[in-house]
């Protein structure tokens, strides 16, 4: 992880602050198309309720696109070093999730230039952090492995992020937009309910649902079950197809 980050960093002046800029500047983007082309959204406080969605999604989206290619990104160091192979994708969720964890600050600036409640249930926040980083190391695992064999899965995980990044409640609420559907959204889609407890404890300061959030950790558990196996697996005859 350490060393993705100094990579990731190397020589840059703003540094950190990079993988700030693309969600600030689509939460300005997506504020200025809801609230001032499309009229007045009925989603008090918008700019911060998407800014919490977009800094999960790009946690998402950066590990799963740098996730898949990992090892034959680093396939000469695979060939020439012994160590164990999953730490390649594992690190990537890792930094990707440090780059989550150090942006939550920017999000509570933003709600106290807003004005908005603080929960006590902030300490609440380590959890749904753990549930998404075992939910994207079980993805990252099934990915890498999956793209040793099968080259075109880079083109399929760019393809899936967009369709998924517009079912998931980012820059709008499930209740507001299909309410026939809240139920199996939240089923279906494990970043559908991450981003909405999320929301709950930051943009509504209000009281998690522990249940709720145990669901979502059972399928990112199974996830990361089957990604275990399958990575291992695979790492048995990784020489051979690197």
């Amino acid at each position: 992880m350490a060393k993705d980050l100094k990579v990731r960093y190397k020589s840059s002046v703003l540094g950190f602050f990079w993988s700030l800029l693309n969600p600030l500047l689509m939460m300005l983007v997506f504020t200025f198309v809801f609230t001032q082309l499309l009229g007045e959204t009925i989603i008090p406080h918008f700019s911060v309720f998407v800014l919490i969605g977009l800094l999960s999604w790009n946690w998402t989206a950066a590990s799963l696109s740098a996730g898949t290619t990992a090892l034959l990104d680093n396939a000469s160091l695979i060939n020439k070093v012994y160590f164990p192979r999953v730490l390649l994708p594992v690190s990537i969720v890792a930094s990707n999730m440090a780059n989550f964890v150090l942006a939550i600050p920017v999000i509570l600036a933003f709600m106290a230039i807003e004005r908005m409640d603080f929960s006590p249930w902030l300490v609440y926040l380590p959890v749904i952090v753990i549930v998404q980083a075992t939910f994207l190391t079980g993805c990252v695992l099934i990915l890498s492995s999956l793209h040793v064999y099968f080259r075109d899965t880079t083109q399929l995980v760019g393809i899936g992020l967009t369709a998924w990044f517009f079912m998931t409640p980012i820059f709008y609420r499930v209740e507001d937009v299909a309410p026939d559907y809240v139920s199996w959204m939240y089923w279906v889609n494990p970043m559908a309910s991450i981003i909405a407890e999320l929301h709950t404890i930051l943009y509504y300061a209000s009281v998690p649902d522990p249940l709720f959030m145990a669901r979502t950790f059972v399928t990112a558990l199974a996830l990361l079950v089957i990604g275990w196996v399958m990575f291992n697996r695979m790492s048995r005859q990784l020489g051979e197809h690197l």
